[in-house]
């Protein structure tokens, strides 16, 4: 064998071996890229799945209190729900005698025009108010000095809820005071973990005269 046929041997051998070493770091490269996408990927997945597991969890609580009576709930028989004119005397029409304040009525009679359900800043007229419960609303009052998280929640809720209706209510007796036609339930604080399942049990439920009628398409936002 010829010097320059050996020296042509050699250099294709020691090709050879770069080439392969280049291969197996590539290879290296690759499974160093999949891993840590992997793991980006679970990093990510991981806390959206424990929210979304954790939210899935928290609706199961919600609805399974819903089934049970609520601790609080005053429940009182509404005698009439007629269409009337101008304003209406609601003195004795709430839940409960409240002494130290004031609280919305739980029905009536009612003006014909409903109150659109949605989050407001300014108070509603009772007369209005009824008659979206009379559709099946939940109509929760809270007084003008609940704290700015404890409204925003309130207006988180309305965007979720279609038959919800919020508002302020002067001399409000309680925090926050939630009504449904014929009940109505009086909490401390939006965080109250009573009142979720209170709008679970009564919005849009049989408990009203008119469940499901439109509480759009009347006065307000």
């Amino acid at each position: 064998m010829s010097k320059r046929t050996s020296a042509r041997e050699d250099r294709e051998a020691r090709l050879a071996v770069i080439k392969a070493e280049q291969r197996a770091a590539e290879r290296r490269r690759t499974r160093r890229w999949v891993i840590v996408s992997s793991v980006v990927v679970l990093a990510v997945a991981a806390p959206t799945t424990f929210v979304i597991a954790g939210e899935l969890r928290r609706d199961a609580e919600v609805a399974d209190a819903a089934a049970r009576p609520i601790e609080g709930e005053e429940q009182a028989e509404v005698a009439a729900s007629g269409h009337v004119p101008g304003e209406v005397d609601y003195s004795g029409t709430a839940a409960t005698d409240a002494d130290r304040g004031v609280l919305p009525p739980i029905g009536g009679d009612h003006d014909e025009i409903p109150q659109n359900c949605g989050f407001y800043t300014e108070s509603v007229r009772d007369e209005n108010a009824v008659h979206s419960l009379e559709h099946g609303a939940v109509w929760v009052a809270y007084r003008d000095d609940v704290s700015a998280a404890d409204r925003d929640r309130l207006r988180d809720l309305s965007e979720n809820n279609p038959y919800l209706l919020v508002t302020p209510y002067t001399d409000l007796a309680a925090p926050v005071v939630a009504t449904a036609w014929g009940v109505q339930l009086e909490v401390e604080s939006v965080q109250d973990d009573r009142l979720e399942p209170f709008l679970v049990r009564y919005l849009e439920s049989e408990q009203a005269p008119e469940p499901g009628a439109p509480c759009s398409g009347g006065v307000g936002v």
